[in-house]
């Protein structure tokens, strides 16, 4: 077993599903959820890092690690690092930041990110996609495209479909072999180090015109290698809808663990 820890950033704000980490999930606020299922990957400590005490005391009700932090950062990475400041962990010490808003994320896939990066000294972070095959898909700006290089690094990350044929769509959908269209899985794995450099460097151009963080490390010349999951990753919880899909998804989920046991 590689050693990892996972942090898990959560805001109370959201403004399309206000206080958002504490919706519940079948008794569980949706942030302690995600808490037990990064446990069930092997992580050596599961933390939740939050801005707000009613996080801290819904976590602690639920015997789940918590650390407050300063309400001031811009993103989930910041506060990742302020997390891995305030545990003194080293810089080789590998971080997964698993989003708080993600209850039915498979813990394999925690595993596999961070046991990613481990096997992959030269690369400065790790993540994962899977392929993608239905054009609506491909066209929905919310679900972030990747592009590798022959040796599983990114080459770049956007809200367009990526790569896009030059003879169209319905002559490449007609073709034997499927389009190598991947949507990227919001799941990263750092080593500590990298991570407190990721946090001071200067926001990149291409970040802010995609609004997607990870091209900061592209545009400044990381490495990021990316693994190629066959199965979807499951989806987070942004509206309220999110959340009824999450909440019958979780009841199937708990029935069939039921279900084994007996």
């Amino acid at each position: 077993m590689v050693p990892f820890i996972v942090i898990i950033p959560a805001r109370y704000a959201s403004t399309r599903l206000p206080a958002k980490p504490l919706a519940d999930i079948h008794g569980k606020p949706m942030v302690v959820r995600v808490a037990d299922r990064a446990r069930l990957s092997g992580a050596a400590s599961v933390w939740i890092a939050c801005d707000d005490e009613r996080i801290v005391a819904a976590a602690a009700a639920h015997d789940a690690p918590c650390l407050i932090t300063a309400g001031h950062h811009a993103s989930g990475t910041d506060r990742l690092a302020e997390a891995a400041d305030r545990l003194g962990v080293t810089d080789d010490t590998i971080v997964v930041n698993v989003q708080g808003d993600e209850p039915l994320i498979d813990p394999a896939a925690i595993r596999e990110v961070a046991h990613l990066l481990a096997h992959n000294p030269q690369s400065d972070m790790a993540t994962l996609c899977h392929p993608i095959h239905d054009q609506d898909s491909q066209n929905n700006p919310n679900q972030v495209k990747v592009v590798l290089d022959q040796s599983g690094h990114a080459l770049y990350f956007s809200r367009a479909p990526i790569p896009w044929p030059r003879d169209g769509w319905e002559a490449a959908l007609q073709q034997h072999d499927p389009l190598p269209i991947f949507r990227h899985v919001g799941l990263y794995a750092y080593r500590a180090g990298a991570l407190r450099r990721f946090c001071a460097l200067p926001p990149a151009p291409l970040e802010q015109i995609e609004a997607l963080e990870q091209l900061r490390a592209l545009w400044h010349g990381w490495r990021i290698r990316v693994g190629i999951s066959e199965t979807p990753v499951a989806p987070g919880v942004d509206t309220a809808e999110d959340l009824a899909i999450a909440r019958r998804q979780f009841a199937v989920l708990n029935e069939l663990s039921n279900h084994n046991e007996s």
